[in-house]
């Protein structure tokens, strides 16, 4: 550690400089020398490599991934390290993932249309859950150079993919409805007596349209109890990841 610091000092220092620093640190000049002259462990080449892989996964994410997503990716990729070590030679090159942007209200929860009970109650585990048993729908924001634009999807919970998504300049009822048709149109529903459609009580899923639609297809109602992100939290989850990844600045 002692002779690699006395490397790097002495790019930009006179000479004289190794004879001081390996003063001041109390090592030999000659072991100094030997040091630099030796070849890299493997243990330096891999920690090297490593470094290489973090800064292209970090490039790949436009600089949003933090250390579990580096990590995780890492693994994908069949490359073994611990989450720790990622973090500690991403702190080292000064990577940091970029943060959640700031919000903006999509849900419409003022009206007096009929609002559908919490059937899901958080029930989102994977493995409880058949193909298109239950699909999450929300609303979110995305800024652009020309404003905003609206985004709704819904989401298979047995399989996290997007069924269905619309986009819009606004927030009025066709755009949920958009989405779910093309939920409709494009996934198998296998066992329409149980399908759940959860989502937030705001008037774009409780309008009289869109509900219509759900009960045509046999599609069971479910809505978050008011102000509570928690009850839709994979909606949410994806959306935090969105913008983290995909957004540009």
């Amino acid at each position: 550690m002692k002779f690699a610091f006395i490397a790097r000092q002495r790019l930009n220092r006179p000479s004289e400089t190794v004879r001081l620093m390996c003063k001041w640190l109390e090592v030999s000049r000659s072991g100094f020398y030997a040091a630099i002259r030796r070849s890299p462990s493997q243990r330096s080449l891999s920690r090297q490599k490593l470094k290489l892989q973090i800064r292209a996964v970090y490039s790949m994410s436009r600089r949003r991934y933090g250390a579990p997503r580096v990590h995780a990716e890492l693994k994908a990729h069949g490359e073994t390290c611990g989450h720790n070590q990622v973090a500690r030679l991403m702190r080292e090159e000064g990577l940091k993932g970029k943060k959640a942007r700031r919000f903006k209200v999509t849900t419409m929860s003022s009206h007096n249309k009929a609002v559908a009970p919490n059937v899901l109650a958080r029930s989102f585990n994977i493995s409880n859950r058949k193909m298109n048993s239950a699909w999450a729908g929300d609303i979110t924001y995305l800024p652009t150079r020309e404003g905003w634009l609206y985004l709704a999807t819904l989401i298979d919970l047995s399989s996290r993919r997007v069924v269905g998504w619309s986009l819009a300049s606004n927030l009025e009822e066709s755009l949920t409805l958009r989405a779910l048709k093309m939920a409709l149109a494009t996934r198998e529903i296998r066992s329409a007596a149980e399908m759940l459609h959860h989502s937030d009580r705001g008037s774009q899923y409780a309008s009289t349209e869109y509900q219509s639609t759900l009960s045509s297809h046999c599609i069971t109602p479910s809505m978050s109890r008011k102000g509570d992100c928690w009850d839709n939290a994979v909606a949410e989850s994806f959306f935090a990841t969105l913008k983290a990844e995909l957004v540009a600045d």
